[in-house]
């Protein structure tokens, strides 16, 4: 894990030169001695590191923009300056610390001090590029959307939606992988953002989920007018429900039971016309 990129000796520097800053607007340091009634002369002492002019440090765009579920600060989208390359890995290791975070401590456990610790990017870059833990965790999840992931292919389409239901079984039945996800959902519970990159998440799922509907259609098991995303939400509710209000366990009984509802709804036309 790469160390933080700020050398230990340049808050030494930035000391000097916030002492030296203080001390030339009070009138003293850089003032020579003059014969009393001389007009006094200020000098410039030079600073073997400059620091660089920033109209607004990370820490008081922080302050000014709160990472927090009220905050309506636009952030520019991450990654989009230099695609791939070290931007792509960056963007990558902070996602990879996001996830761990996120499963280890859930969202409001979640800081950005952990985030640069276990990345190896430094707070200040983070700031910079994704203005705090919102637009991490929301990044995190536009960074999971991009995978490659297709819907199944059974060839019929209860076949399809059943190995849809046990997907959600696979991602929520057992504890560690469900640590994440689940951190996910909660979070877009606190932070805004999160609920709006979490709504676009699924929503790239449903549109995938049209080629089930499609498959369907050309077999004459659905009508043309199915809706995929109404479809496949009554697939996943049910299993869902149980996951994060009554609490209780799901397995692959389960999901067939809930598959095979949502076949027999399709058959009769209730997610038509939508």
């Amino acid at each position: 894990m790469a160390n933080k990129p700020l050398a230990a000796g340049q808050s030494g520097q930035r000391r000097d030169a916030d002492q030296h800053a203080a001390s030339s607007a009070s009138g003293g340091g850089g003032r020579r001695n003059q014969p009393e009634g001389a007009p006094t002369q200020i000098t410039e002492q030079p600073h073997a590191t400059e620091l660089p002019r920033l109209t607004k440090s990370p820490r008081h765009a922080a302050a000014t923009k709160p990472d927090g579920p009220g905050s309506t600060a636009t952030i520019a989208a991450p990654g989009t300056r230099r695609p791939g390359g070290r931007t792509a890995r960056t963007r990558a290791a902070v996602r990879d610390a996001v996830l761990s975070g996120l499963a280890d401590h859930g969202y409001p456990g979640l800081t950005v001090e952990y985030v640069a610790d276990h990345s190896g990017v430094h707070k200040t870059t983070l700031y910079r590029r994704w203005g705090g833990l919102e637009g991490m965790v929301a990044d995190a999840l536009d960074l999971a959307g991009e995978d490659t992931w297709t819907p199944p292919d059974t060839g019929s389409l209860e076949g399809d939606l059943r190995a849809l239901a046990r997907e959600v079984v696979d991602s929520f039945s057992d504890e560690a992988s469900a640590a994440a996800p689940t951190a996910f959902i909660a979070a877009a519970f606190q932070s805004e953002r999160a609920a709006q990159a979490l709504h676009s998440f699924y929503a790239e799922r449903f549109s995938r989920c049209e080629a089930v509907v499609k498959r369907a259609v050309e077999r004459g098991e659905a009508t043309a007018d199915t809706d995929a995303a109404a479809l496949v939400r009554a697939v996943s509710a049910p299993l869902l429900f149980r996951v994060f209000i009554t609490r209780e366990p799901i397995d692959t009984a389960l999901a067939d039971q809930s598959a095979a509802a949502a076949f027999a709804a399709t058959r009769a036309g209730v997610f038509a016309g939508r």
